[in-house]
């Protein structure tokens, strides 16, 4: 099972490609960022979004996706921003045909961490640990993505293969 964890945003969405083996074992096939020009006009970074999130579709092949959910800061605009990058990147999947889970940031950090609080940093390292990996996954918006396909599978074997998924 190959999930894809999107962190959604405008300037930099984090990707992240999680493989779970037949053993249970997680390990990392691909991450990164897709980075958007501020200089451009929205509607142009968000067809930006679109196709580049296409591209890593049609060349990973992932069987399941998951994004995290919109988290309502107190700076509207930028949730505005984000919640639009996050429509464009949910309709791609959908495009693609793709089952989709969606994921609290509480929900990653307490199935990634232990703890719906956990910051940043331990996040990271247990991304890490549980992928095996020589460092933290860098820039800190693919090692959130990284976790949200991480969350995704470790829901998938508690809840089952279907449940919670759109």
């Amino acid at each position: 099972m190959l999930v894809l964890g999107i962190d959604p945003g405008t300037a930099l969405t984090g990707y992240g490609l999680v493989r779970e083996a037949a053993d249970g074992s997680l390990h990392s096939q691909a991450f990164g960022v897709i980075r958007t020009d501020s200089h451009q006009a929205m509607p142009v970074r968000l067809l930006e979004l679109f196709h580049a999130l296409q591209a890593i579709l049609d060349a990973e092949k992932p069987d399941e996706a998951a994004v995290e959910e919109l988290f309502f800061q107190r700076n509207v605009t930028n949730a505005i921003s984000v919640g639009q990058a996050r429509g464009v990147l949910l309709m791609a999947l959908a495009e693609a045909g793709l089952p989709v889970g969606e994921y609290s940031p509480r929900q990653v950090k307490l199935a990634i961490a232990g703890d719906g609080a956990a910051d940043k940093r331990q996040v990271q390292q247990m991304v890490r640990a549980l992928l095996n990996l020589p460092e933290v996954p860098r820039p800190d918006d693919a090692a959130d993505a990284l976790a949200i396909a991480i969350c995704h599978t470790h829901s998938r074997r508690v809840l089952g293969a279907s449940r919670g998924l759109s």
